[in-house]
């Protein structure tokens, strides 16, 4: 079985586990479609989708946030949903307090104290990889989903 991690922020990432597949493995997200549709095609071709489930992050627009990078945030968000529907990847959407909840527990700290407290879990938890800011929640939640749906 394999689980899947996905932020879809442009400054995130994806994040596998699996038995079959190198163990984990994340990236940082790719910049266009193309490289995003180029992972999924390289992913289907392993033969392991009919074993894989992922947990794609549930996003909306944030306040301040301009309206073209609303635009563009919501437009990955879309095609990363049109991906794992195309390629028949079983998914749910999860909100970040839902998911964070599973690791920290601490809710009064800046966003960079809690952004570091999760890529210290993401970095204890997965040692052989180098969690960044970048790709520590992907990992989170491909482990998040790992966790869910392991015994199901």
């Amino acid at each position: 079985m394999s689980y899947i991690g996905i932020d879809p922020g442009k400054n995130g990432g994806i994040a596998w586990i699996s038995s079959g597949w190198n163990g984990v493995n994340v990236i940082k997200m790719p910049h266009t479609e193309k490289g995003i549709a180029e992972l999924f095609k390289e992913m289907s071709g392993l033969g392991e989708l009919l074993d894989m489930y992922a947990c794609l992050e549930e996003v909306h627009s944030m306040p301040r946030q301009g309206v073209s990078s609303t635009f563009k945030f919501g437009t990955n968000y879309g095609f990363l949903r049109a991906c794992l529907t195309i390629y028949n990847i079983p998914f749910e959407t999860v909100t970040p307090q839902i998911w964070q909840r599973e690791f920290i527990h601490t809710v009064s700290e800046t966003k960079t104290e809690h952004k570091n407290k999760l890529k210290a879990v993401a970095q204890q938890l997965f040692p052989g990889q180098k969690a960044t800011l970048a790709t520590a929640d992907a990992l989170l939640l491909a482990e998040y989903c790992r966790r869910k749906y392991q015994n199901k």
